[in-house]
């Protein structure tokens, strides 16, 4: 409760508000991020939004992201305030997954984090981490109403593109009726939410579907891993992204059809990142490997089914790394 006072404070009191989420946003990072700005704004509010992006990749929005309303918020990391006097961030567990922005909370006059991890470093000067919300939508659709600010079509549409990305379409464990019920809400604005899901899961460009085919041509499954449970991996590298013209943030639904593989309780798909050498790693679980503890000690953290960790230190070291952590992974009650 003390969290939440000072975070009604800070942000129901500010003229001026800048809003952060993580490097290569997904749909609750950047659709959290958009509905509260949109919300703040029709108060009359002055907001800016951004996020940081990795080496070499150029500032844009995911295409599957591109209906959003209200991204004429977002701005150039190089064009986001220094030191703002109240910063809001969303769905980062860490101060690192802000990149080149991450600067911005030391220096801000309040910094709110705002997110769902259980691995979240509580790293701001207040933090409405809500463990238990399947998405951090769900945490910014509370925010707005303690703030008592309306839930407009325009921001219902971002917060619902968050709360059905991290719920897989509500297919994850994390569907509970509330989830339900904020749904229907959001839905009672009049969005279209069959465009909205046109858009997230089918719809693709050709070049990603070539791509997705070569990666999952070489999937691979190690059946000895995670004491027998199973891993399937695979990688995209550099070179498939300079020949078929795509970015880190054109995959990220890879390891989505990956995943589906029945042989195997882990997923991993590593993607080396252009010009700087990172490998990043997202993970999948079925339900018994506790991910987010597991990714905490390799340098990166997430939820109980999906996680993941960045590794500078090659595709082959950082595969044994994982077969290692996976060898004595925490699991999780039946």
């Amino acid at each position: 409760m003390k969290d939440w006072s000072a975070a009604l404070a800070a942000i129901g009191g500010a003229d001026e508000i800048a809003l952060l989420c993580h490097v290569g946003p997904d749909g609750d990072a950047l659709g959290s991020m958009i509905g509260l700005g949109a919300a703040l704004r029709a108060r009359g509010s002055r907001v800016v939004a951004s996020f940081g992006t990795a080496t070499g990749e150029p500032f844009a929005v995911p295409p599957t992201y591109g209906f959003l309303p209200a991204l004429d918020l977002l701005v150039k990391p190089d064009d986001f305030p220094v030191a703002p006097e109240v910063l809001v961030t969303f769905d980062t567990g860490s101060l690192d997954r802000l990149g080149s922005l991450a600067d911005r909370v030391a220096a801000a006059g309040t910094s709110v984090v705002v997110d769902h991890h259980a691995t979240n470093t509580r790293y701001g000067s207040v933090n409405l981490v809500d463990t238990d919300a399947a998405a951090t939508a769900v945490v910014v659709a509370e925010l707005l109403d303690r703030l008592d600010l309306p839930i407009t079509a325009e921001v219902a549409a971002p917060l619902y593109t968050g709360l059905v990305t991290d719920t897989g379409s509500f297919k994850y464990v994390a569907t509970t009726p509330a989830v339900h019920e904020l749904a229907a809400r959001l839905l009672a604005t009049g969005i279209r939410h069959d465009l909205i899901s046109r858009a997230i899961w089918d719809t693709a460009s050709l070049p990603y579907v070539r791509l997705l085919g070569d990666v999952c041509s070489r999937a691979e499954l190690d059946a000895s891993a995670a004491g027998g449970l199973g891993l399937v991996w695979t990688t995209i590298r550099p070179d498939d992204l300079v020949r078929h013209g795509l970015g880190l943030a054109d995959v990220e639904g890879v390891i989505d059809v990956v995943r589906t593989a029945q042989e195997a309780e882990v997923t991993a798909v590593l993607k080396g990142e252009p010009d700087s050498g990172a490998v990043r790693v997202s993970l999948r679980s079925k339900g018994v490997i506790d991910l987010g503890e597991l990714c905490v000690p390799l340098g990166g953290g997430g939820h109980r089914y999906a996680a993941g960790f960045t590794s500078y230190d090659g595709f082959d070291s950082t595969l044994d790394r994982l077969r290692d952590a996976l060898s004595s992974a925490p699991h999780l009650p039946a």
